[in-house]
């Protein structure tokens, strides 16, 4: 049975009814109104290819991720670094009193890989494709080797290839990509893995409690991932390209944890989970300006800001403001023939 509902109109999971999107197209060019539809679904690959058969050219696409550090701080929350680092950013979860982020994710990875990534690509050997995830969690923050990864799970390259690129169109995953100058430049042109959400990376990884987080040998990783991830957020947030983030790494393992080119600068990022701060922090940018030129020089860790040693240094709850575009769209204006 259906029912006519006015419009301006919600519509949640569309997916559930891709029937619909034809009647939303009819509306749409009959009454050419803007901002009429709000739909949204959890099936990202199935939603996107509908709405480009039925809605092509009528509508903006917008990737939800996980809430980010000031979108918690707005709304009165502030967790430990620990904590956040296992709570992650899952809405559900600070909404809802007294579920341990460990139970939350359990469930959450098991009905969304078993109900969409599998469902939608086939995938038969879910115990091969799970010990991949858990492997891939262990990897977060470091380049990856396929290679590596297919002897250890049991399966070819090629298909660990195939996972990958999976998991970062359902958004599971974010895959950040080297910066470097030439193609024939010693730069590693190897990408690195990072998690979008930390809450299920440590699930993954076995960590139910903070102290665990605390302890884990990847407690590192771990904050690095949440960094690069919080930045993200705010270039989503900008509509900013994504690929405007990077990773640069040298052969001789001289490494900078993120870059953001800013066209006409570059903004130089070393990420550190301590509270204290060390003048070597700054030996790989300072390498890099050396080399390319002039850009700023920033440090990311768990201690409050200070600003000597030529450099600037900020505590990660600022990394959301430090990345957010406040310069305006460029736009295109059209003359009246």
């Amino acid at each position: 049975m259906w029912v006519v509902h006015p419009e301006p109109v919600i519509i949640d999971e569309i997916q559930r009814v891709p029937e619909l999107l034809s009647t939303i197209q009819y509306r749409i060019d009959e009454r050419k109104l803007k901002g009429q539809y709000l739909i949204t679904g959890s099936r990202q690959m199935a939603l996107k290819s509908s709405v480009v058969q039925s809605l092509a050219g009528r509508t903006a696409v917008i990737d939800m991720l996980p809430l980010s550090l000031k979108e918690l701080a707005d709304a009165g929350i502030r967790l430990g670094r620990e904590e956040q680092i296992l709570a992650g950013g899952m809405p559900f979860l600070y909404g809802q009193d007294g579920i341990e982020p460990s139970r939350y994710y359990s469930d959450y990875i098991d009905t969304y890989i078993s109900r969409d990534i599998a469902d939608m690509s086939q995938i038969h050997d879910m115990g091969r494709f799970m010990c991949f995830l858990r492997l891939l969690a262990g990897r977060t923050g470091q380049l990856v080797n396929a290679s590596a990864l297919a002897g250890d799970v049991g399966v070819s390259s090629t298909t660990i290839g195939t996972w990958i690129s999976l998991l970062e169109a359902f958004h599971l995953i974010y895959v950040l990509k080297p910066w470097y100058r030439s193609r024939t430049s010693q730069e590693v042109k190897t990408p690195k893995i990072y998690f979008t959400d930390t809450g299920g990376a440590c699930f993954l990884l076995g960590i139910t409690t903070p102290v665990q987080v605390l302890r884990d040998p990847l407690v590192g990783s771990l904050f690095e991932n949440m960094v690069v991830i919080e930045a993200l957020k705010a270039r989503y947030d900008s509509y900013a390209v994504n690929d405007e983030l990077f990773f640069y790494r040298t052969g001789n393992g001289t490494e900078i944890d993120l870059l953001l080119d800013k066209r006409d600068r570059m903004e130089l990022f070393e990420i550190k989970s301590g509270q204290a701060v060390d003048g070597s922090y700054l030996r790989a940018m300072r390498a890099f300006i050396q080399k390319y030129g002039d850009a700023g020089m920033h440090v990311v860790f768990s201690g409050q800001g200070c600003g000597y040693l030529g450099a600037d240094f900020l505590n990660y709850m600022d990394v959301y403001a430090m990345f957010r575009e406040t310069e305006k769209p460029y736009k295109l204006s059209f003359s009246k023939s």
